[in-house]
């Protein structure tokens, strides 16, 4: 699905990815973990066709990474796409689909059935006539969702998409993804702060810190030794409950689970 051939991103005159080579297979469900500034938003526009390479190649079904490719379902981590006003989720994706700008547009009948479609799959279909002003944190997240479906992808690049959503909403998000995974045959790239609202649900971990990676199972990547050699300082992983937590005295490795 997507392969990374010795890839380095530099920005700043720092590499924020280093020779990385990864693969990541057809509908699986990938968690993406790594501290602020570690890669997670990067390497996503970089397999959209919007980062340039320092070196390496990216390639998406089979091809090189490209801009508009259709195939490839993305929700920003940025909300300012959704200013609060008084235009409906229905105007929203309308929008989204014919690639214009907000507005009030004239639907064509396939359009608005494309529309809808997206909205019954993300369990928001009252969302299609309500005010932006109007909807929760929630509801904005399943819209941006919801725009993410359109055109049918076959992949889907989720940056943070718990942010500001309370434990109850954050489950019920990562189901919705889940059911949409299996449902629509998706493989899915969620990148996230804690690993431990993902742990039932994705089939592999991808950990990003230092410009470099580490992917696998959360078995094989969250470890003491595993986060102790990404990090190149000393970090212990204990598993307590069904959760993990991480024990460092750096600030920046509480980002990844529970923390002591």
């Amino acid at each position: 699905m997507i392969s990374l051939q010795n890839v380095t991103i530099t920005r700043g005159g720092q590499d924020v990815l280093r020779d990385i080579s990864l693969t990541f297979r057809d509908s699986e469900f990938v968690g993406v973990l790594g501290p602020n500034g570690a890669g997670k938003t990067t390497l996503f526009r970089a397999i959209l066709g919007l980062q340039p390479l320092s070196a390496g190649r990216i390639e998406v079904f089979g091809a090189p990474a490209r801009r508009g490719n259709q195939d490839i379902g993305y929700m920003p981590q940025t909300r300012s796409t959704l200013p609060a006003s008084n235009i409906c989720g229905f105007d929203v994706l309308a929008n989204a689909a014919r690639g214009h700008e907000f507005g009030l547009p004239l639907s064509s009948r396939r359009l608005r059935e494309e529309v809808m479609a997206a909205l019954e799959d993300v369990d928001g279909v009252e969302l299609a006539a309500r005010p932006l002003a109007r909807l929760s944190g929630g509801q904005r997240q399943r819209l941006l969702l919801a725009a993410a479906l359109l055109g049918a992808p076959k992949l889907l690049l989720l940056d943070e998409p718990l942010i500001s959503l309370d434990p109850a909403a954050q489950a019920a998000m990562i189901a919705l993804i889940a059911r949409l995974r299996r449902t629509r045959d998706l493989t899915v790239l969620f990148a996230a702060h804690d690993i431990n609202p993902l742990l039932g649900s994705m089939d592999r971990v991808l950990y990003l810190s230092g410009g470099h990676a580490a992917l696998g199972t959360v078995d094989e990547v969250i470890t003491s030794e595993g986060l102790s050699k990404l990090y190149g300082s000393e970090i212990e992983v204990l598993r307590a409950g069904g959760r993990i937590f991480v024990l460092s005295d750096r600030p920046d490795a509480h980002h990844a689970c529970d923390h002591a």
